[in-house]
């Protein structure tokens, strides 16, 4: 889906689908709303229709709310000094060959790997 909706994005807006752009376009109130509303609309229904219909305890999150923002902080920082995200990067850029994506993706990655260790294992 998520492949499908880049795709589309790309062949009926010109744009490449990265979240955090889509995000921070919305907020800017850059080249007309509607359809970043719906794009986020529809990552925030996909949970909330999981929830009602998929079957109960899928999703479980157990970490504290305010470590969940921070970490959410983190991750917002990230892609600004990134330029990007893992759906623009890893998903778009990769796709089109892009070596600027690739090494985004291999960082980002890298580091994800490393944190989750670092927490499970060390701390």
């Amino acid at each position: 889906m998520i492949g499908l909706a880049a795709i589309l994005l790309l062949a009926l807006n010109g744009r490449v689908m990265g979240a955090s752009g889509i995000w921070s376009g919305l907020i800017r109130g850059s080249d007309g709303p509607a359809w970043r509303l719906a794009f986020f609309a529809g990552a925030l229904a996909a949970p909330v229709f999981l929830a009602a219909f998929g079957r109960p305890g899928q999703v479980q999150i157990d970490t504290p709310m305010p470590v969940f923002l921070f970490a959410g902080l983190l991750v917002g920082l990230g892609t600004a000094i990134g330029s990007g995200c893992t759906s623009g990067h890893g998903i778009c850029g990769i796709s089109r060959g892009s070596p600027r994506s690739i090494m985004a993706t291999l960082a980002f990655m890298g580091c994800g790997l490393a944190t989750v260790f670092v927490v499970r294992h060390v701390i």
